[in-house]
């Protein structure tokens, strides 16, 4: 069930409830766009019109932030208790994977980052096929390359496919691969950098209080300071002009032509 959050389609879900449909796709060999979005992941939506009508496009979008499961919460009645995040979820989605014996691909990150996720990954559940990796080119994909791209991700055997490119460069390379892929593709944002423990994650009572983001700031302050210190608040405004009906948001047409070009 989807709903409007500043003109950005949001799912009304829970870690049970999205476990079960990446896992039904995989099963299914059938294409599946999977993200959880932040605060920042939806106002890249709102910012970017395109973008927005991309992400609408998406199967599902989990409320990765406490501040997109409170918006789901107050403007829908959505009555969801927990939010629904990108590592926690890709944590979920492996361990259901590995129960039942399905290989998944890892793309984007370093090599170093990846070498260190595969590991951590096999002495936590060794279980896991890991079918394949690959890491980000950090450009632009030639003409040619996506379907090159594809058919080493099929020929690996993989079901599932776990893709860390940082928001939004992963949404535009999974909305370009859907249709290439018979297999869900999740875009998991840090995951890939906690999993393998590169980054460390803020405090249990930060993250259920909605202050994730600052602990974030404290550990990235360089990279993420803009981010959190003006889309936070530009967020909270556009909130409440919606919830007042200040600020129409009703919902852009979802998108589903491939671009020409997308990030690696």
């Amino acid at each position: 069930m989807k709903r409007s959050v500043l003109g950005v389609l949001v799912d009304v879900t829970t870690y049970e409830q999205a476990v079960d449909a990446v896992l039904a796709a995989a099963r299914n060999r059938r294409p599946f766009a999977v993200t959880a979005l932040a605060v920042h992941g939806v106002m890249t939506g709102v910012l970017d019109r395109g973008h927005g009508a991309r992400l609408n496009s998406y199967d599902l979008v989990t409320p990765d932030g406490q501040p997109v499961r409170w918006a789901l919460n107050l403007l829908h009645g959505a009555g969801l208790t927990d939010r629904v995040c990108g590592p926690v979820l890709t944590e979920r989605v492996l361990r259901a994977a590995a129960d039942e014996g399905l290989p998944v691909y890892l793309y984007g990150s370093t090599e170093e980052t990846l070498g260190r996720l595969a590991l951590n990954l096999q002495n936590a559940l060794p279980a896991l096929k890991i079918a394949g990796r690959e890491a980000s080119r950090f450009r632009t994909a030639r003409p040619g390359e996506d379907a090159e791209l594809a058919a080493r991700i099929t020929g690996s055997g993989a079901r599932i496919v776990l893709v860390g490119l940082g928001c939004p460069r992963q949404e535009v390379f999974v909305h370009a691969m859907r249709p290439l892929l018979p297999m869900p593709l999740l875009a998991v944002g840090a995951a890939f950098d906690f999993h393998a423990g590169m980054l460390r994650r803020p405090p249990v009572w930060m993250q259920k209080h909605g202050w994730e983001w600052l602990g974030r700031l404290a550990l990235e302050p360089r990279r993420l300071w803009r981010r959190y210190l003006f889309l936070n608040p530009y967020y909270l405004l556009l909130l409440a002009a919606q919830w007042i009906r200040w600020r129409p948001a009703a919902p852009l047409a979802p998108v589903t032509d491939r671009p020409t070009e997308f990030p690696m």
